[in-house]
């Protein structure tokens, strides 16, 4: 949220391990989402999705808001904040309630909710989301949306998504220390599907593959709901590494390197090319193969891979993931990507790109900022419930004072 007067903003804050980015998006009058401030700065003290140094991000994530700020002309007082990292954890429960006047209410399916998520969760952990998958009255399952369905007892299933209090609490004093206030956390991944997916996609069964610097974040749909979630610790910040290793440069020139000009499949790549490699400690510069550097990208880019697929398998979704995969994220775009994860994965693979954008939607049509643009998403979808939550109380609330009043006149 933003003080700023006669506009609806929502502010969404991506921590990662490489890069951070702030987003200022307004809600306009027919509902839809303009992005009106983007702010970017290189992300230090981050690792793995887990705060190493607090000044260091505090520092980042600063910039970063202070750049989006310029830009929409605003001043930011609280965001959405993504968080990710190895510490998160996902189970699916099921909670039973009994139907008190024989036709589901919203206050019924609040209380089988709450009975599902009612598992004991260890005191070091906190709960992220609770995301109902679906509900079951008396014999009839499979139910999206039981309200005003007649029955004597309802049962619903959720997934339940939880992480580390202590990782929670550190990236929230990033941001406390930049002062601002923390709108609500939301997994990373979660918040790339809201960017990235279609409706029918969920539907029929999907796999959303978020490859980051530190982390890949994994999300799996089936039915229209969320069944799985996970966190694989290594990603893009490994090929750099390799990069900078193996052709002996600096981990900044070694970025730039990966970025230009890597290559995922070496297949894909011509031997007569070459490239201008950054030496360490004053030596010249050399010139090198870039199939040599496609051999060096490949073999980590199939681990990977093989690490997601593992992840897919150990879930028991695989076979129902009709749609495929759809990777997003910066380590994403590499070129042969999209080809090798095919051959691996062996199904349908896109690239996720975020949509249902206006404003400045180019400077983010981008799959690194699926993750961000899925908190602004996420933000207006908690907007539009509140407003529909607070118009249903006003409405209580007014015809309270017509029966008071009412009695006021007859008594």
């Amino acid at each position: 949220m933003t003080k700023s007067l006669d506009r609806e903003l929502i502010v969404g804050l991506d921590i990662g391990t490489s890069q951070i980015k702030a987003l200022v998006g307004e809600i306009t009058a027919d509902n839809q989402l303009s992005i009106v401030g983007v702010g970017t700065h290189i992300a230090r003290g981050m690792d793995k999705g887990g705060v190493n140094d607090l000044n260091l991000v505090v520092q980042a994530v600063q910039r970063a808001i202070d750049e989006a700020e310029l830009m929409a002309d605003c001043r930011v007082s609280s965001v959405y904040l993504g968080i990710t990292g190895k510490h998160i954890r996902c189970q699916n429960e099921s909670g039973m309630v009994p139907i008190n006047d024989t036709e589901v209410t919203a206050e019924d399916v609040a209380n089988v909710i709450h009975a599902a998520k009612s598992v004991p969760i260890s005191a070091e952990r906190r709960l992220l989301h609770v995301l109902p998958q679906e509900f079951s009255v008396d014999m009839q399952e499979g139910i999206k949306s039981p309200i005003g369905m007649s029955g004597v007892r309802m049962e619903a299933k959720a997934h339940i998504i939880t992480c580390a209090n202590d990782m929670a609490k550190n990236i929230e004093k990033c941001v406390e220390r930049c002062g601002l206030q923390v709108d609500q956390l939301i997994f990373s991944s979660l918040a790339s599907s809201y960017a990235v997916l279609t409706e029918d996609e969920k539907e029929l069964g999907v796999c959303v593959v978020d490859m980051g610097g530190g982390t890949i974040d994994i999300s799996i749909y089936t039915n229209g709901a969320l069944r799985h979630t996970a966190v694989i610790p290594v990603a893009g910040n490994q090929v750099t590494s390799d990069i900078a290793k193996i052709f002996r440069t600096p981990i900044g020139h070694a970025e730039e390197i990966k970025i230009q000009y890597a290559c995922a499949l070496r297949s894909m790549v011509g031997k007569e090319e070459s490239i201008e490699v950054p030496s360490v400690g004053g030596r010249p510069a050399r010139s090198m193969s870039r199939h040599t550097l496609a051999e060096v990208v490949e073999p980590r880019y199939q681990e990977l891979f093989e690490l997601v697929l593992e992840e897919v398998r150990a879930s028991g979704l695989e076979e129902q993931i009709a749609a495929g995969v759809v990777l997003t994220g910066g380590t994403a775009k590499m070129e042969g990507a999209i080809e090798f994860a095919e051959d691996i994965f062996q199904m349908p693979v896109r690239l996720g790109f975020p949509t249902k954008l206006k404003g400045l939607a180019e400077y983010v049509q981008d799959p690194a900022y699926a993750s961000v643009v899925g908190l602004l998403l996420y933000g207006k979808d908690v907007r539009q419930q509140q407003k529909k939550v607070g118009a249903a109380r006003e409405s209580v609330g007014g015809l309270l004072r017509k029966v008071t009043s009412w009695f006021k006149g007859e008594f």
